[in-house]
């Protein structure tokens, strides 16, 4: 799997970046997908987060992760998608929920990467089941709460 990952804010440590593509792989790993893919991942800030919100959803407000699904690409890799993370939601996300910010950083990955696999929390039968794969993909990463 290749996983590009840029940190627009130049502050994610060496750890969190770790977590951040553990967390990816694993979710790969969890779906079953064997087939070679790649996602792109973006670290932001909330300004620039708000902005992309905005632009992409109509939504004039600061959010934790974005992420927007693709399909096959052209080389025969399967495209994931773009997924898009607030680096200051990280840290005070896992202060309000009283965890690590290891584990919110791998939460919001895995969350995101369900999403661009196809997974959604829309309905209650829906949210039931990513959240159970959210929990096994951190689970097996020994990110527990």
């Amino acid at each position: 799997m290749t996983i590009n990952l840029h940190d627009e804010t130049d502050k994610l440590s060496e750890s969190l970046k770790e977590t951040i593509i553990s967390a990816a792989k694993a979710a790969v790993k969890a779906e079953g997908i064997t087939k070679p893919c790649s996602v792109d991942i973006l670290i932001v800030d909330i300004p620039n987060m708000q902005e992309i919100n905005k632009a992409k959803r109509g939504i004039d407000v600061p959010t934790d992760v974005l992420s927007f699904p693709a399909e096959e690409g052209f080389s025969g890799i399967l495209f994931l998608g773009d997924i898009v993370i607030c680096y200051e939601k990280i840290f005070s996300q896992a202060k309000d929920y009283a965890h690590t910010i290891e584990r919110e950083a791998g939460f919001l990955t895995a969350h995101a990467m369900l999403h661009c696999m196809g997974y959604d929390h829309e309905n209650p039968e829906d949210e039931k089941e990513m959240l159970a794969m959210q929990e096994l993909i951190l689970g097996k990463m020994g990110l527990r709460r």
